[in-house]
This record gives structure tokens, sequence and C-alpha cells, in this order.
């Protein structure tokens, strides 16, 4: 608007003082709140600028004590002397490193990511952070993330990415990325064993499964087949459902082959919230379960295969979960989009567990499963 002669004012507010003390991890990296005074004064004062203007409050010692580099847009206000020497330290870090035990480093390198994790985060010390703790749930945010970076890329002396934490989203992880730069990915890198295929290249070695009639495990599906039980049951009672309405309507059976444990899930465990929980298929939230289980089942820590090239096929078919659904509760809808997608399924997959490999959602109809098997 400006550049062709209109009025316009853009003003790109810094952080705002809270009263619960949140902000504390911003103000350690230069960038203190305002105050309502300040702020009205900085109304003010960017009105009658006009353009584009940012009203903030900088704490310059807090800037000087801010490790790593200083973000270029503050360099011309503080003096950046003695940072070179500080990088020439650190680089001598990485030659500690090499002169260890090989079979100390990965704890050495643990040990110092969940010491800065606990320092940018006001943890109580290392102990406090779980090596396999997902950061986001321990409380990043992008600036935190940013801090934490330029935190261990001042004592490593290592060029790491302002993407650290989301993309390698666990203490563990994080300390083998830069294990693996420290010392070079060969030294660190797990054995890969070869073997010829030389019949059919498909091998089983973990099932899980949820089926009616109780059969929440492949061994109580044998015995429910072996035994000539019944899947059909009554309607559940936790759903909802006004049973006596839809005989009169839609429904001319009593009982049906249902889940009765599917309102069972536990969000936390997989570091979902109940409301995005709320918002997922029914479909999503199994699979999450029945994946884990299927880990168990071949005796596979889930959590250690993280960042390996595993890969997801999910066979999917219905896809109904939101169709019809006139209101939902506050702070759901946010959620819906990815909730009642099944093409979301074999992706959540692989974010939740942390794998890299390829993930694909089939839908061919009835053969659905069948083609993902092939696949």
């Amino acid at each position: 608007r400006n550049a062709v002669g209109l009025v316009g004012t853009s003003l790109a507010w810094g952080l705002w003082e809270q009263a619960d003390g949140m902000g504390g991890d911003v103000h350690r990296a230069g960038v203190a709140g305002l105050t309502e005074t300040d702020g009205l004064r900085l109304f003010d004062a960017g009105w009658a600028q006009g353009g584009l203007v940012v009203p903030m409050r900088l704490d310059l010692a807090a800037l000087r004590r801010t490790p790593g580099e200083i973000p270029h847009l503050f360099r011309s206000l503080v003096r950046v002397s003695g940072r070179r020497a500080a990088r020439r330290t650190a680089g001598g870090w990485v030659e500690r490193l090499l002169a260890m035990p090989s079979g100390d480093r990965a704890e050495t390198v643990l040990t110092l990511v969940r010491t800065a994790v606990a320092e940018v985060l006001d943890y109580a010390g290392p102990d406090a952070v779980g090596p396999g703790s997902a950061f986001k749930e321990l409380g990043f945010d992008s600036l935190t993330a940013v801090e934490l970076r330029n935190r261990l890329a001042s004592v490593t002396g290592l060029r790491l990415p302002a993407t650290l934490v989301f993309d390698y989203p666990t203490a563990t992880v994080a300390a083998e990325f830069i294990l693996g730069l420290a010392v070079g990915d060969d030294a660190v890198a797990a054995p890969v064993v070869a073997s010829a295929v030389t019949e059919d290249p498909i091998v089983v070695v973990g099932m899980a499964c949820r089926y009616p009639g109780g059969a929440t495990s492949p061994e109580q599906l044998w015995e429910l087949v072996a035994t000539g039980g019944d899947g059909i049951g009554a309607f559940p009672d936790d759903r909802g459902w006004d049973v006596a309405d839809l005989l009169d309507t839609t429904v001319y059976e009593v009982a049906g082959g249902f889940l009765y444990d599917a309102a069972g899930f536990d969000p936390g465990f997989f570091g979902i919230s109940p409301r995005e929980a709320l918002a997922m298929d029914p479909q999503q939230r199994l699979l999450l379960e029945s994946s884990w289980e299927a880990f168990e089942s071949a005796g596979i820590n889930p959590v250690s295969v993280r960042g390996s090239q595993t890969g997801v096929f999910a066979g999917v078919m219905y896809h109904n979960y939101a169709a019809g659904v006139v209101g939902v509760p506050e702070g759901v809808e946010a959620f819906l989009g990815t909730g009642s997608s099944t093409s979301v399924v074999s992706g959540r997959l692989s974010y939740t567990f942390g794998f890299e490999g390829p993930a694909v959602t089939v839908d061919t109809a009835c053969s659905s499963s069948l083609v993902t098997l092939h696949l």
C-alpha cells in the first residue's frame, strides 16, 4: 500500500508480559516482555511512523549472553567480539569426544543433550528429561527449539539445523544425530545384514487385531473360531445411541458385531490431545493401538525403530466417521480434517513412531487390505 502511495501501517508485535510468568525463555534470548504502558506508547509511535514496524523490547545484556550465534537482525546492536574464540574452544569438543572409548561416546552426547534441554526448559536437571520423551511433550515451541539448537551448536562447534527439535524429536534421536555429525555416520550406523530372498518375500513377524466377540489378539481370534464362538452381541451402552429410536426408524436388529472397547483409547500414550482424539476416526485410534501391539508381538521395542526406513501400508475403505455431523464440541473443529481423512492414517502412524519409509493408504474398496499386502 505504501509503495503505491496509500496509507498503511503494520505492527509486528513482540512479546507481551504475562501475569503467569510466560515468556521467560524468550527473555533469556534477549527479547523482554512489553508492559501495557510500553505497548500503548509503541502503538502511538508505530502509528505515527507508518509502514511496517516491529514494536518490541530488547534486553541487550541478555542478548549478549545468548548461546551460539546472535541472530543477524540484532548483530548491529551488540558487540560480538570473543565469539570466534568461543567457537574455537567449542571445536575441541569433537576432539575430546573422539579421544573417548567408542562405547562412552553415545552416553556422553546424550547427557549433553539432556542437560541442554533441562537448561532451556528450566527443568530441575538432566535426569528430569526422559531420553525417549518427545520434545513436543516436554514443552518445546519454535523459540525454545532454536535456543536449544544454538546452545548445542555453541558447545559442540557443529553446524546444527534450526529444525533439530522437529527432525530429531527425542533426546536419544537428537544425540544420535549429533554423534553422527561429530564422528561420521559410518561410526554410529547400525550394521545392515543382507540376506537373499529365496521364497516368499513376505514374512509375518508380529500381528495384532481387534474383532467383535472379545477377540483383541490373534490368539483370542483363533480361540473364537476354533470353539465356534459368536461375535455378535448387544448394542454397546457407551455410544450415546437411542436404541429404541433406532428400532423405530432404521435398525431392525438389536444385536451386531461391535468393538466394545473402541472408546478406551489412551491419547496421552501416543502424544495426542483429548480434543484431537475425539475428532479422530476410530480406525486411526485402533490402528495406532494395534500397530504398537504388533511390535510387541514381534518382540521389538517400538521406540527402537524411530528414524528407520520402516514403511506403513494401510488398507482403509470406510470414510464416514464425520459424515452427517451437524455440530462438534468447541475446540475440535481444527482436527476434523486430519481426523476424518483416511489418507492420513498411514502418515499418522509414521509420524507417531518416527518411521522414515514409505507411508501409503490404500482404498480399493473390499480388496483394500489384499492390495496393501501386495504392495
